[in-house]
């Protein structure tokens, strides 16, 4: 493994794919990725050095970093079917209440995915680095999960803990026995996290990153009506996707980055906010977004990652 990163090390450009999280949006990304490689007549694991995601954009880096997969192949565990066992309904939730008691969806469907793609390969078993990270809520602090500094972590774990998203998910335990969830509490967007590591283990600093999101709410909100909102009031009104809005990051990449990043993001449109929202005409809604995206930003990402644009 010392002797793979050794490799990378001497080469001169470092090529960085960041996938934001955004549970059913994240596909929007694989669209654009599936583009790419029509377009450039190469694989995204090909053309990136390293994959770094968050949430559900960790378990589609995963795939690019483990398998060498396609963006099609890993878009078929987007699609219904599987979301059909990813989001699998626990027993004690009610859809006519917005105040759960439980989690939304079982851990076990999740994990018979994350089985049937990673069986218990660990992070050293990566044909390219990877990572991840999630918040350890027992220590108050982000774990990073990485194919260098935890090689021992299996993948599955990994990305189930990136992707145990409050409300939706369980807290998810670690083999030695800590408790992580999602890791979009840190952030949304890991470039920054990503260079930081990037910078240590390539032992370079000539990185150019492209980052991909899921959207951004932008609908208005009424301030005067939100003066009397308790709980209840600000769930309704998108409380969680205003914690997790990283466009600050975003701004401080392109400020640390300059012409070596490059972002793809854009309000969502007619998509639905909800992370879970896997409904036929949502998910038309996201493959259009990823769509648009490219007619918005293809051409600059194949000069991108030709280095045209440096």
């Amino acid at each position: 493994m010392k002797n793979f990163f050794s490799f990378l090390s001497r080469t001169s450009h470092k090529k960085i794919l960041c996938l934001d999280g955004g549970g059913v949006r994240t596909i929007a990304a694989l669209v654009f990725l599936k583009k790419l490689e029509t377009e450039s007549g190469k694989k995204v694991s090909d053309i990136f050095d390293m994959f770094i995601g968050t949430s559900a954009g960790s378990l589609n880096a995963a795939c690019f970093a483990y398998g060498d997969f396609s963006a099609e192949k890993v878009k078929r565990y987007w699609s219904k079917s599987y979301l059909d066992k990813i989001m699998k309904s626990s027993f004690f939730w009610d859809k006519a209440s917005l105040i759960q008691a439980r989690p939304r969806y079982e851990n076990e469907g999740r994990m018979d995915v994350l089985n049937e793609i990673f069986k218990n390969s660990t992070l050293d078993k990566s044909k390219k680095p990877f990572l991840c990270y999630a918040y350890d809520i027992e220590k108050r602090v982000h774990s990073v999960f990485d194919s260098f500094n935890t090689p021992e972590i299996t993948f599955k774990d990994a990305v189930a803990a990136s992707s145990a998203a409050p409300m939706y998910f369980p807290s998810y335990q670690m083999q030695d026995k800590s408790w992580m969830i999602d890791g979009s509490i840190v952030t949304n967007n890991p470039t920054l996290i990503g260079y930081s590591f990037a910078k240590k283990i390539l032992e370079t600093k000539n990185i150019k990153i492209l980052s991909i999101g899921s959207g951004q709410n932008k609908k208005q909100i009424s301030g005067e009506a939100s003066t009397k909102w308790g709980g209840v009031g600000w769930l309704r009104n998108d409380i969680m996707g205003m914690l997790l809005d990283s466009e600050i990051h975003n701004n401080i990449a392109e400020d640390i980055l300059k012409k070596n990043y490059l972002r793809i993001n854009s309000p969502l449109g007619k998509v639905n906010k909800f992370l879970d929202d896997d409904s036929e005409e949502n998910l038309e809604r996201i493959h259009l977004m990823g769509m648009e995206w490219w007619s918005a930003y293809g051409e600059k990402t194949l000069d991108f990652i030709e280095d045209k644009s440096s």
